[in-house]
C-alpha cells in the first residue's frame, strides 16, 4: 500500500510537472482548469492501471531490469487510456499533444527513481554508514570471472554479515583480463594464478580461493587445491544454484567446503527429460536392491517423475526401512509397496511379480564388493546371476514392458567372481532380449558403469573414516585406477540410456555403457581427500600401500576391445555391441551353474563360467606393496 501510495502521488505530479516543462506557466485560466481536470483523470486512471497490472508483487530491494520493462509497460499503457480519455471529453483543448509525451519520460523516471536510489542504499553501494562493530572480512581471490562472481561479490558488499572481501578475480581467458567487475579487479587468468598470488601480499594476501565457476575439470580443480596448500590458503566454492534455498530478504550465499565430487570436474550432460518422463510417469515400477546406493537413488529420482506405484524390493530390512521413510516423507502421496525379497528365491519373486503386475523394472540387487564375493563365490553366483535370471523371468511371465539391469565395468575381462557373474548376467539378459522379436514380449536394456563415489564398499567412506581416525589411508597398489562418476549422475545417465533402450529398437542385444570419462589413480584421490581435510599428505597423514587383493585389476575397463562403441543421440551414453549367445544355451549352463553353487562346487562352478565367459582369469597372488622395515 506504500508503493501504490507512492506510486499515485507521482503520477499526479507527474502530469502537473510535464505541462509546466511544455508551457513554462500555468497561471492561464484555462491551462489551470485543464491542469486540475487533467491531473485527476491522470490519477485515477493510473490507479487503475497500476492495480491492474498487479505491479506491487516485486520487491523494491530486489528492484532490476524486470521491474523497469513492467513500469514502463504500465507508464505506456496509461498514457494511451489518458490521451483517449482527454480527446473523448476535451478534444485536447488546452492540452498540447506533446504533453502526453513529455509525461511518459517524466512518470516513468519518477516511478523508477525512488526504487532503484532505495535498492542502492540497501546494496551499500555508496558506504553511506560505518559499522563500528564489524567484524574483519577474510579476503579471498575468485576464480572465474562470470555471474557467479558478480553474485558473489554483489551479495558480499550488501550484506552486513558477509565474512568475505573479494580481493581479485581470475579469469579463464585474457580477454577479461584488467576488467573490473563492481571495482573488484580481474588479475590474470588460471595460467599465471601463481604470479597472481605471489604479488599479492600484505592486507591483499588473500586467505581463501573461491570458485564460483562449476564448470572447471576436475584436473583444474586438482591443480588449484594443490597450488591453495602451497600457498597456505583454504580452497572453496560458491553453491550451485540448485543448492541455494530462498531465504528472504537475510539470504547470504554461503560458501561450501570443496567436495570430492569437485575433484572430478565432470560436465553436466544435457538429459532428455521428456523421453524420461515418457519411460517412468503414470508407470507401475519395481526397483529391486531398492535399498542399495544405485536403488535408493533410482527410488528418488523415478518418484520425482510420478509413477502410480512403486514396488521397493530389498532383502535387508535396515535398508528397506529406510528408504521406504524416506519416500513416505518425501511423496506421501505417491502409492508405494515395501517387500521383503531375495532375488535367489525364485518362487517369492514370481509371487511379488505377480502380485504387484508392474509395467517397469530396474534391477539393481547385486553383491559388488569384489574381495567379499571372491571369499563367498557360491553367493555371488546365486545373487548375481541365477538373481539376474529370476528377476528376467519374473518379468516375461508379468508380460512386464521394460526392465533395466544395472551392470558393472567389472563385468569387462573379468579377473574376480563378481565381474563373472554380472557378465553371465548381462548374457541373458541380452539373449532374452534378442529372441522377444521385434514389436512383443518385454525389452531388456542393460546398463554398465563404473564405480559410484560414496556407495557401499566404495574407496570415498573409507578414507574419510580413516582420516577420522588419524591415518594412515590405505591403497591396495600405486598404480590403481578406476572410473568414477556421482550416484546422482550415474542414476540420472540410467535412466537416460533407459528411455533410449525402450525406443530403440536398434539397441536390441546390445549394451549402453555411460562415458565415464578420465579414470582417476586412487594414490592421487588419497592425497587430494587428505589436503581437502587441510593436512598435508605423506607429513601430517600417511599413504599405506597394502598390495593388491583377490579377483582386484589394476586398471579397471568400460568395454571389451571386441566392442564397438557407437554414439547414441544422448550425450554420456555410448552403445556396444558384445558377442551374443543362444538363450536355450545360457539357460542350460545356468542350471549348471546353480546346481554347482548350491552343492558348493567350486571346480563344476569355474567350468561353467568359462563357457559363458571364457576370458574370465583370475589375477596372480597377491602382491606384497608394504614398505620394508
Amino acid at each position: 500500500m506504500i508503493a501504490f501510495g507512492h506510486d499515485i502521488i507521482m503520477a499526479a505530479l507527474s502530469f502537473g510537472i510535464s505541462m509546466a516543462l511544455r508551457l513554462g506557466d500555468l497561471g492561464n485560466p484555462l491551462r489551470d482548469t485543464v491542469l486540475l481536470s487533467g491531473t485527476a483523470a491522470f490519477t485515477a486512471t493510473a490507479a487503475v492501471v497500476f492495480l491492474s497490472l498487479r505491479m506491487y508483487r516485486g520487491i523494491w530491494r530486489y528492484a532490476s531490469t524486470t521491474d523497469l520493462v513492467t513500469l514502463a509497460k504500465a507508464v505506456s499503457i496509461l498514457i494511451l487510456i489518458f490521451s483517449f480519455e482527454m480527446f473523448f471529453f476535451f478534444r485536447h483543448e488546452g492540452l498540447p499533444r506533446s504533453v502526453p509525451i513529455i509525461n511518459w519520460f517524466v512518470l516513468l523516471a519518477m516511478l523508477g527513481g525512488p526504487r532503484f536510489l532505495y535498492r542502492m542504499i540497501k546494496d551499500r553501494r555508496y558506504g553511506w554508514h560505518l559499522d563500528l562493530s564489524a567484524t574483519p572480512k577474510i579476503p579471498v581471490l575468485l576464480v572465474g570471472a562470470g555471474d557467479e562472481a558478480e553474485l558473489f561479490i554483489r551479495d558480499a558488499a550488501r550484506s552486513k554479515t558477509a565474512s568475505y572481501r573479494p580481493m581479485g578475480i581470475i579469469a579463464e581467458s585474457s580477454n577479461r583480463v584488467g576488467r573490473h567487475i563492481h571495482g573488484v579487479e580481474v588479475l590474470g587468468t588460471l595460467t599465471d594464478i601463481k604470479q597472481v598470488l605471489t604479488g599479492l601480499n600484505g592486507e591483499n594476501r588473500p586467505r581463501r580461493l573461491v570458485l564460483t565457476k562449476d564448470t572447471l575439470k576436475g584436473s583444474s580443480v586438482r591443480e588449484l587445491l594443490e597450488l591453495a596448500q602451497n600457498f597456505g590458503m583454504t580452497m572453496a566454492r560458491m553453491p550451485r544454484v540448485d543448492d541455494l534455498q530462498s531465504d528472504g530478504e537475510n539470504q547470504e550465499l554461503r560458501i561450501r567446503p570443496i567436495a570430492i565430487e569437485d575433484l572430478l570436474g565432470r560436465p553436466q550432460q544435457p538429459l532428455d527429460r521428456d523421453a524420461m518422463t515418457a519411460l517412468a510417469q503414470n508407470k507401475r515400477i519395481l526397483i529391486t536392491g531398492a535399498g542399495g546406493s544405485i536403488g535408493s537413488e533410482l527410488v528418488r529420482q523415478l518418484a520425482e517423475i510420478g509413477p502410480k506405484e512403486l514396488v521397493l524390493v530389498e532383502n535387508s530390512e535396515f535398508a528397506l526401512y529406510l528408504v521406504d521413510r524416506e519416500l513416505a516423507e518425501r511423496h506421501p502421496a505417491l502409492t508405494r509397496h515395501a517387500v521383503i525379497a531375495d532375488v535367489r528365491d525364485r518362487t517369492r519373486i514370481d509371487q511379488v511379480f505377480a502380485h504387484y503386475k508392474p509395467e517397469l523394472v530396474f534391477h539393481a540387487a547385486a553383491l559388488k564388493h569384489v574381495p567379499l564375493v571372491e571369499d563367498n563365490v557360491f553367493e555371488g553366483m546365486r545373487t548375481n546371476a541365477i538373481g539376474t535370471r529370476n528377476v528376467a523371468d519374473a518379468c516375461v511371465a508379468a508380460g512386464v514392458d521394460v526392465m533395466v539391469m544395472i551392470s558393472t565395468d567389472k563385468a569387462v575381462n573379468p579377473t574376480n567372481i563378481m565381474g563373472a557373474t554380472k557378465r553371465i548376467a548381462e548374457t541373458y539378459v541380452q539373449a532374452l532380449d534378442l529372441k522377444r522379436g521385434a514389436d512383443n514380449g518385454t525389452r531388456f536394456v542393460t546398463v554398465r558403469f563404473g564405480n559410484v563415489l560414496g556407495s557401499t564398499g566404495s574407496v570415498v567412506p573409507l578414507f574419510q573414516k580413516q582420516l577420522q581416525a588419524g591415518g594412515p589411508l590405505t591403497v591396495t597398489h600405486p598404480d590403481m585406477t578406476r572410473y568414477f562418476m556421482t550416484i546422482r549422475e550415474a542414476v540420472e545417465l540410467v535412466l537416460q540410456a533407459s528411455a533410449l533402450g525402450a525406443s530403440n529398437h536398434a539397441s536390441n542385444g546390445k549394451l549402453f555403457v555411460l562415458d565415464m570419462g578420465e579414470p582417476v589413480k586412487i594414490v592421487d584421490l588419497a592425497r587430494q581427500m587428505i589436503r581437502l581435510a587441510g593436512y598435508v599428505p605423506d607429513q601430517d597423514i600417511q599413504i599405506q600401500f597394502t598390495g593388491t587383493r583377490p579377483g582386484e585389476k589394476l586398471f579397471e575397463e568400460i568395454f571389451h576391445g571386441a566392442e564397438p562403441l557407437v554414439p547414441t543421440k544422448a550425450p554420456g551414453v555410448l552403445l556396444a555391441s558384445p558377442r551374443t549367445q543362444d538363450v536355450d544355451q545360457v539357460r542350460a549352463t545356468l542350471d549348471a551353474l546353480d546346481t554347482a553353487a548350491r552343492a558348493e562346487d567350486r571346480d563344476g562352478l569355474l567350468l561353467n563360467i568359462a563357457k559363458l565367459v571364457p576370458e574370465y582369469a583370475p589375477p596372480p597372488a597377491v602382491q606384497d606393496l608394504s614398505p620394508p622395515a
